[in-house]
């Protein structure tokens, strides 16, 4: 059986959490990452994403980024190496708690936006994050961008490491994420998605911009919870998948 797993960053947005729009992508997936206080998240929305994730038997992770709410962790910060393992460790270790006291424990981190993408080109700040990781627990995975350095310096700092693709953003021929701050970005269709998240499964490659394919050798693909329409995106590649004989299946399960 072919097998892979589909995440998800969630609780980022609280009116997401609060209309349902969140927990109805949850039937599509096998994987959450969540938010933990650096761009988005507190006490509140920690604990109710977890209590999702646990009704729908969701493997939970840890989504810890730079400290920098006011632009959603998608600028880069100038921080030493110390400063971002000690951010990370400290975000980590807040959801972890919280997910303890409602009887879970988290599987993998992953970090988001600014910090994922300095990490995937930078071996520094790569190992700033797994220092920080390491402080709390080693017996965890650790995500990061398929193809890139990071997974590399992952697997040397001792943590198993996975590579992970996108169903929902273009990449750029180098296999780097096209910047947010272009239009295009996102892939908003939800069958664009679900062909793109199918040609990643089973060909482990994805049309760049410019029609260029590159190779993304992936054990999980990503579906991002704020790219509009995020549950028909989900659900879309999730019914695409499983019709071509995968099985979704969480990393911790693989």
């Amino acid at each position: 059986m072919k097998r892979i797993d589909l995440n998800c960053d969630m609780g980022e947005l609280p009116e997401a959490i609060a209309d349902g729009t969140q927990e109805s992508l949850m039937p599509s997936l096998t994987s959450v990452n969540v938010a933990c206080g650096g761009h988005a998240g507190d006490a509140s929305t920690m604990r109710t994403t977890i209590e999702q994730a646990l009704r729908w038997k969701l493997a939970i992770g840890a989504h810890p980024s730079y400290p920098d709410r006011a632009n959603f962790g998608r600028e880069a910060l100038d921080l030493s190496p110390r400063e971002i393992a000690d951010s990370v460790f400290e975000q980590v270790k807040a959801l972890a708690g919280i997910a303890a006291s409602c009887g879970a424990r988290l599987t993998h981190v992953k970090p988001h936006g600014a910090l994922y993408n300095r990490a995937a080109v930078d071996r520094i700040v790569a190992g700033a994050i797994a220092d920080g990781v390491r402080r709390w627990n080693r017996d965890v995975t650790l995500v990061g961008l398929a193809g890139s350095l990071m997974l590399d310096v992952f697997r040397e700092a001792g943590f198993r490491a996975a590579a992970e693709a996108f169903a929902d953003r273009r990449y750029e021929p180098d296999g780097s994420l096209r910047s947010r701050k272009f239009a295009d970005a996102l892939l908003r269709d939800p069958g664009e998605a679900a062909r793109q998240a199918l040609l990643i499964a089973e060909r482990a490659t994805v049309s760049a911009r410019g029609g260029a394919e590159i190779a993304v050798r992936a054990q999980t693909i990503c579906v991002h919870g704020d790219t509009p329409g995020a549950s028909e995106i989900a659900a879309a590649v999730a019914q695409t998948l499983r019709a071509a004989g995968f099985e979704l299946r969480p990393l911790s399960l693989s």
